[in-house]
């Protein structure tokens, strides 16, 4: 034996310095002098089976180990597959649950003795911040589960940073750094679920079915014509009492109320140019239909296509034909043109940029520091909406819709005896309606604007269901749902935690279970939300 330790002290560049100690372990300083291999190939030139101990708390010992493990004679295992550590008369090793800033975890323990050693009998833990000189605001409680195994539970680190956690069994102690970054790691699919919620905003692109899309002189007459209460019947109602600009062109009431309380929400103008179908039940194909349903409803601003062209004869003739190019024409064609112009004007009110997309854009092109700075309780919101929660399975894209229409169990009793029919009843509105994309208003002459109107169908399973909104701005929207039953974002993640499936109609979505979320859970699922909100 002391040939050989000898051969290896020859071998070093250092000839002072031996590659094993007395007992055998591969020195730690001896690592950085000969490779791990030139010490495989030793050992065997020297015929060496199984004769090494395993010092596991040691890199050079951990690699030759892996290296070489038919030349290795462990000291002791302990019953744990975990991270391992090594002191004079214990081999320890300890397997923690997701470590995340300001997040509690907990952390199994397994320790055994080496040869001559006496068995563990005591264990406590603790972390520090070197750097910082302090160490956690928790203590953690250790439980024995069985001679030799812990567990130990209320760790929280609660800062980013180098955090070192100290095992000391029987007093001997055995510490482990841990780099603790803000930003979490996400797995291949769950990055590519979050990419696929951007970028943000979209390139703008004119909507085709409105010749005015996108001109200015339309913009500001639309502008215009969205605070003009003279086009109301009553000359008392506008646009914005409803959709209230500082509310996020929202009202904040469960049910919107022009001359009368309607039976649904206010859906927010936000974005409204990128939808697919318009209202809760989709009964417009296009935003200038949208802009003129409220106008006729005798619930609403209750007006007439007559009453629209004389406002606008008396009172906008010259901002109209700045707009469109042409005088005023027949009452009805001129009600089409003013939701053109409205429709023009709402197309510009798109929110900006909020701290999930620096987050998401940050992810893209592979920038931790920046991607860091997004809260930690939104990462874990975020990774449940594209995870466990199934989300953005319905919440799709970068408007966080898929642009169709759900079931998800919301009743859809109005009154006593009267129900809302949903899609079902949005569709044979759709297919009647002068002003869909298949009639002549549109100004799109290929109609290719129209397709999903050529084809859509009216099925049993679309009674009961409401379209699917985006979540940009969310957080200003309360409250929530086509009835707006649910007041509070934390409402609506407990209403899909809690979820009753036997509200599902048979033909319901088959997608939704209760998520069962805990506490935690909620609080950054909420946070994700919020964090959808622009700044």
């Amino acid at each position: 034996m002391a040939a050989l330790l000898a051969a290896f002290a020859l071998t070093a560049k250092a000839q002072t310095l031996p590659i094993f100690d007395a007992h055998l372990h591969y020195s730690h300083d001896a690592w950085d002098v000969v490779p791990v291999q030139d010490v495989i190939a030793i050992l065997r030139k020297a015929g060496v089976k199984r004769a090494l101990v395993s010092s596991a708390g040691d890199d050079g010992q951990q690699r030759l180990y892996a290296a070489a493990p038919d030349l290795i004679i462990p000291e002791c295992t302990p019953p744990l597959d975990g991270t391992r550590l090594e002191s004079p008369h214990y081999v320890l090793a300890f397997r923690p649950e997701a470590i995340e800033v300001a997040r509690h975890f907990a952390v199994e323990v397994a320790a055994c003795a080496k040869a001559g050693s006496p068995a563990p009998r005591t264990l406590k833990l603790e972390a520090t911040m070197p750097e910082h000189g302090h160490g956690m605001n928790y203590a953690p409680q250790v439980k024995q589960l069985a001679p030799g195994r812990w567990r130990a539970e209320g760790l929280m680190f609660h800062m980013p940073g180098k955090w070192e956690i100290v095992f000391v069994v029987d007093g001997e102690r055995m510490a482990h750094s841990i780099s603790l970054s803000q930003l979490l790691q996400f797995e291949p699919a769950e990055l590519q679920a979050i990419l696929r919620h951007g970028p943000w905003p979209p390139p703008w692109r004119p909507d085709p079915s409105n010749r005015v899309s996108g001109k200015p002189e339309a913009i500001k007459l639309g502008e215009r014509l969205f605070f003009e209460p003279r086009l109301s019947g009553p000359g008392s109602v506008l646009c914005a009492s409803c959709h209230v600009p500082f509310r996020g062109f929202h009202d904040a009431r469960p049910r919107a109320f022009g001359l009368e309380q309607v039976d649904r929400n206010t859906p927010s103008l936000l974005n409204a140019r990128f939808n697919r179908w318009f209202g809760w039940d989709g009964a417009q194909d296009n935003l200038w239909a949208q802009s003129i349903r409220p106008l006729l409803d005798p619930r609403e601003m209750k007006s007439s296509a007559a009453h629209v062209a004389k406002v606008v004869r008396t009172i906008y003739e010259k901002e109209y034909r700045s707009a469109f190019g042409r005088s005023p024409p027949a009452d009805e064609e001129l009600l089409v043109d003013v939701g053109k112009a409205l429709a023009a004007f709402q197309e510009t009110l798109v929110t900006g940029r909020t701290p999930f997309d620096e987050f998401r854009d940050a992810l893209e092109r592979g920038d931790p520091a920046v991607a860091a700075r997004y809260p930690q309780a939104a990462q874990r919101g975020l990774r449940i909406f594209v995870g466990k929660g199934n989300c953005s399975v319905c919440h799709f894209g970068p408007q966080f819709t898929n642009g169709e229409f759900a079931d998800i169990g919301v009743p859809f009793f109005v009154a006593p005896g009267r129900v809302d029919p949903g899609r079902h009843g949005g569709i044979q509105r759709l297919k009647a309606s002068l002003h869909n994309l298949l009639g002549r208003y549109n100004d799109d002459a290929s109609r290719a604007t129209a397709t999903g109107t050529r084809h859509v169908d009216a099925q049993q399973r679309n009674f009961g269901e409401f379209r699917v909104p985006g979540l940009r701005n969310v957080a200003r929207t309360a409250p929530y749902m086509h009835n707006g039953s649910l007041a509070t974002l934390r409402d609506v993640v407990r209403y899909y935690s809690e979820l009753n499936e036997e509200r599902l109609h048979a033909d319901g979505e088959k997608i939704l279970r209760p998520l069962h979320l805990s506490e935690a859970d909620s609080d950054d699922l909420v946070a994700f939300l919020e964090s959808l909100t622009a700044e």
